[in-house]
């Protein structure tokens, strides 16, 4: 046991430590000033998607708008509420502000990475696409690389068939096992079973499923926390100048100060919207688009859904509420969202805590 944590630990330094995120942050940061701040200049075509009609007459294509619920239900998960909730204890209320800014950054990343997609993307015999940061770099650096794409792919494959799916496995389960009493193995082997319907449904399924359970749960949980911000629409401005002198030093509220702040809020961002990490190209590549750069629009706004609107619902939802506490560290972060939910909702802990699960486990 100890060689495995020591060996996830190295893994863990590899990636969410000295490496990967400052990638990420440069490279965010200079894709948004090459493309002259595009997610600032699309901003307001991004909202098209939401209304526009199949750009395609192939009953058996993805559309714009499917790859849009497929890629936010993708992103959209425990990083939401369990990931928000850990980045505050640990990092307090200024990693909210850093989420914030990672978000905006990693709109252009996503922007980018998914046009190139699109651009890279080769038709399968059944009539769909096949695409992702795989073919980009063999179509686009070359057959030479092809190395490189097998190397990304075999990452990607462990990093969302093992890694990512424990998490958000591991938090569904302790959500119910904490509200209802349910056995962790019994969640874990009802969740696998529902999803191996989907996933083994094909590409296709997995869209449909999406585009019909996402903006349910999207706009389920948002209005959730809308009814509690206006319960508690007074104190926002106190809240809103709390995250911000907290993100710059002004008020520490917990052990490392801006230190801590600005590592939680990048990382908890970057692990919830996943932008730069070529898991939403695999989607992007999917749809049937007329221009490659539509879907990257589409994308980049899934981003901003993830982060800039859900992301901020859980965080209002415990920085109003009277539950957190700055600096105590030992409380787990879905649990904390819970706690907090419950606590908004007066005497209703058992119906906060049903939907928590719920919100969850879609």
């Amino acid at each position: 046991m100890a060689f495995i944590e020591n060996f996830f630990g190295v893994l863990e330094d590899l990636t969410w430590g000295w490496a990967l995120i400052p990638l990420l942050v440069v490279f965010g940061l200079f894709i948004t000033l090459m493309t002259g701040f595009v997610q600032f200049r699309f901003f307001t075509r991004m909202f098209r998607v939401l209304s526009a009609k199949s750009e395609s007459s192939d009953p058996n294509s993805v559309s714009a708008r499917a790859a849009l619920m497929l890629s936010v239900g993708g992103r959209v998960g425990g990083g939401n509420i369990a990931g928000v909730a850990v980045a505050i204890t640990l990092g307090g209320p200024g990693a909210v502000f850093w989420m914030w800014a990672i978000a905006l950054v990693g709109m252009a990343t996503s922007l980018v990475e998914s046009s190139l997609a699109q651009l890279f993307k080769r038709r399968q015999a059944d009539g769909t696409f096949r695409g992702g940061p795989a073919n980009s770099i063999i179509y686009g650096l070359g057959a030479e690389y092809k190395w490189l794409a097998v190397f990304y792919a075999v990452c990607l494959l462990a990093a969302f068939g093992l890694g990512f799916n424990a998490f958000q496995g591991n938090t569904v389960a302790g959500s119910i096992e904490s509200s209802l009493g349910v056995s962790r193995y019994v969640t874990g082997t009802l969740l696998a079973g529902a999803t191996g319907l989907i996933v083994f449904g094909g590409i296709r399924r997995i869209a449909k499923v999406s585009e019909a359970v996402v903006p349910v749960m999207a706009m389920g949980y948002i209005l959730m926390a809308l009814l509690i911000i206006v319960m508690n629409i007074t104190e926002i401005p106190g809240v809103i100048a709390t995250i911000v002198a907290n993100a710059f030093g002004f008020e520490e509220a917990v052990g490392g100060g801006m230190g801590a702040a600005i590592a939680q809020g990048i990382r908890r961002g970057l692990f919830s919207n996943e932008a730069g990490l070529g898991s939403a190209p695999n989607v992007a590549a999917a749809a049937d688009v007329r221009h490659p750069i539509s879907q990257g629009i589409t994308q980049s706004f899934s981003v901003f859904i993830d982060t800039m609107l859900i992301c901020s619902c859980t965080a209002f939802m415990i920085l109003l509420g009277g539950v957190y506490e700055p600096g105590a560290s030992d409380i787990d972060g879905v649990v904390l969202t819970q706690q907090s939910l419950a606590y908004h909702l007066g005497g209703l802990d058992a119906i906060s805590a049903v939907f928590n699960d719920i919100a969850i486990f879609i």
